[in-house]
């Protein structure tokens, strides 16, 4: 018996070898817990004062972190964090978290690593920030197979391949350990002057700091971009609303471009992603809706469409079935299919995923809300 028992092991660890017993090369999923990547920032957030829009945009932004996404989502998703934090008199711990959160490594389904955006940022406060990789993942080999050296393997703006393999400004020493969350390593994102964001030399003239802070045309007092441009300040984007989205919801508000008192709506503004503003929404729909505008005659079908999502959502569970980046509500959590099955994420307490009309444009959105802000967004197009 106790031969028996030598031969079984023997066995078994030869199957587990390859060719001439060299081990067979193992791939696992290297995961996190996303929501976990914006807490700090919503804190930061939500201590600036930017409400409920701090947590609508922290959806969005975590979600990038799932398999399977876009290399330039998670950028994208940073822009819109810094666009608000802009809004919120150039908070620099806000800024700050949101460059530390585009370094944040993106989940690895297959131990390769993730290939980096090819594009720059819309805010210079992003640029030279791409993600750490997890120590896990394979450092010469990037999603897809792609050798280090090819399209997508080094970050934009570098001609050579990292040194070393997986580092990050915030973590410039490697790779940082697999299912951690940079913000618990460091909160300093390794650039220069981080945080100093408003305009820190004579060139810099307020770097896009006037973006119709309560002031509209003139970013906060003038053309001075926020008045953080010490030099000759010309304040870049000063103060229009970005295109006068007044409302910080997605729409385009009534073009006057007193940016929503706050700022400049800059970055939620195109009404199709999870980003809306739960806060401001309800208001902005009545007044665009009702009666029944005749400028918006979408409005009606969004409202029953999004009740039609609402219902369908309501039927699934974590086992559905589900195809490849797909997005819904799954038991009022916000849902991605990766892998032919949804991963889940919960919503922001006394929140709820929802499918939400459109106030500028035909379709509707996914986002974190409550039940209130819900049934009135739909009510205000007519539906019911």
């Amino acid at each position: 018996m106790v031969h028996f028992n030598s031969l079984l092991f023997a066995s078994l660890a030869l199957s587990l070898s390859g060719v001439n017993g060299v081990p067979a090369p193992l791939s696992k999923r290297i995961a996190q817990t996303i929501s976990d990547s914006t807490t700090k920032w919503v804190a930061a957030c939500t201590a600036a004062g930017g409400g409920q829009q701090c947590g609508q945009i922290s959806v969005n932004a975590f979600t990038t972190l799932l398999a399977a996404g876009d290399p330039c989502a998670h950028q994208d998703a940073a822009d819109q964090m810094v666009d608000l934090a802009k809004t919120l008199q150039n908070n620099a711990q806000v800024i700050q978290l949101a460059q530390v959160f585009v370094q944040q490594p993106r989940n690895a389904p297959d131990s390769l690593s993730v290939l980096y955006c090819q594009k720059a940022p819309k805010n210079a406060e992003l640029n030279g920030l791409f993600q750490c990789q997890f120590q896990g993942c394979n450092p010469t080999v990037f999603t897809g197979n792609v050798k280090v050296g090819a399209a997508g393997t080094i970050p934009f703006g570098m001609s050579s391949a990292l040194s070393p393999a997986g580092s990050c400004p915030a973590n410039p020493n490697g790779p940082i350990a697999d299912g951690s969350q940079l913000t618990d390593i460091t909160t300093n994102p390794g650039v220069a002057n981080a945080g100093n964001t408003g305009g820190n030399n004579s060139n810099n003239n307020g770097n896009n700091n006037g973006g119709g802070n309560n002031g509209g045309s003139g970013g906060n007092g003038g053309s001075g971009g926020n008045n953080n441009g010490n030099g000759s300040g010309n304040g870049n984007n000063n103060g229009n609303g970005n295109n006068g989205s007044g409302n910080g919801q997605c729409s385009s508000g009534n073009g006057n471009g007193n940016g929503n008192s706050n700022g400049n709506g800059n970055g939620n503004g195109n009404g199709n992603s999870r980003a809306t503003s739960a806060s401001s929404a309800p208001q902005s729909a009545s007044t665009a809706a009702a009666g029944g505008d005749p400028s918006k005659p979408f409005l009606l079908n969004n409202g029953k469409e999004a009740i039609a999502q609402n219902q369908q959502f309501g039927a699934l569970n974590a086992t559905s079935p589900c195809n490849e980046g797909e997005n819904a509500c799954v038991e009022s959590q916000f849902a991605q299919c990766v892998g032919g099955k949804f991963e889940l994420t919960a919503c922001a307490g006394g929140t709820i995923c929802a499918a939400l009309p459109l106030v500028n444009k035909a379709g509707t959105s996914i986002a974190c809300t409550t039940v209130a802000d819900r049934d009135a967004r739909i009510a205000a197009t007519g539906a019911s």
